[in-house]
C-alpha cells in the first residue's frame, strides 16, 4: 500500500480490527519511510442499485458521496467517525437488502435521515431543511416540534 503522505511503496499493517458488523476490515498502517500512520478500510466490492435522480438522470451509486453528505450533516457536531461509518454501512446494507437494480435518490435521503436522527439532533435537522427544501420558517418549526417530541 503507497503511503499518502510521502508515496513510498512500504507500509506495515499495525492493527486489524473487523467492523461490529463484520462487513468492513479496518487496518491501521505505518509507512516504513515516513513512519507517519494512517487508515484503510476493506470492504466487499458488490453490485449496488443504480440511483435515481429526481430528475430521471441515472448515476452509479457512490460510497464517498454518501459519506461526504453525513459528514457535511454532522459538522461541528459532537459524533465519532466510527459512528458515521457504522451508520454509512447500515444504509448501504438496506441498500443492498432492497435487492433491486435502481433506487431512487429519495428513498437514499430517507435512509440518511433515519441514521442522522439517530446520531444527532440538529445535524438531521439540517440534513433535512436542505433534502426536502423547505419553502418557509414553518415547515423548519415543524420539523424541529417534530424532532422535539
Amino acid at each position: 500500500m503507497k503511503c499518502p503522505f510521502c508515496s513510498h511503496l512500504e507500509t506495515q499493517v499495525i492493527e486489524t480490527r473487523v467492523s461490529e458488523d463484520g462487513a468492513v476490515m479496518r487496518r491501521r498502517r505505518r509507512c516504513a519511510s515516513c513512519d507517519k500512520r494512517f487508515t484503510t478500510y476493506e470492504r466487499p466490492e458488490v453490485p449496488f442499485p443504480t440511483i435515481v435522480k429526481k430528475n430521471g438522470k441515472r448515476v452509479e451509486f457512490d460510497h464517498v458521496k454518501l459519506l461526504a453528505s453525513m459528514k457535511l450533516a454532522l459538522r461541528k457536531r459532537p459524533v465519532c467517525i466510527e459512528l458515521v461509518d457504522c451508520a454509512v454501512d447500515r444504509i448501504e446494507e438496506k441498500l443492498l437488502n432492497l435487492g433491486v437494480r435502481e433506487v431512487f435518490s429519495t428513498r437514499i435521503g430517507e435512509l440518511v435521515m433515519s441514521e442522522l436522527k439517530k446520531l444527532d439532533q440538529v445535524a438531521y435537522v439540517r440534513f433535512a431543511s436542505v433534502y426536502r427544501s423547505f419553502k418557509d420558517i414553518d415547515e423548519f418549526k415543524t420539523l424541529v416540534d417534530e424532532v422535539r417530541s
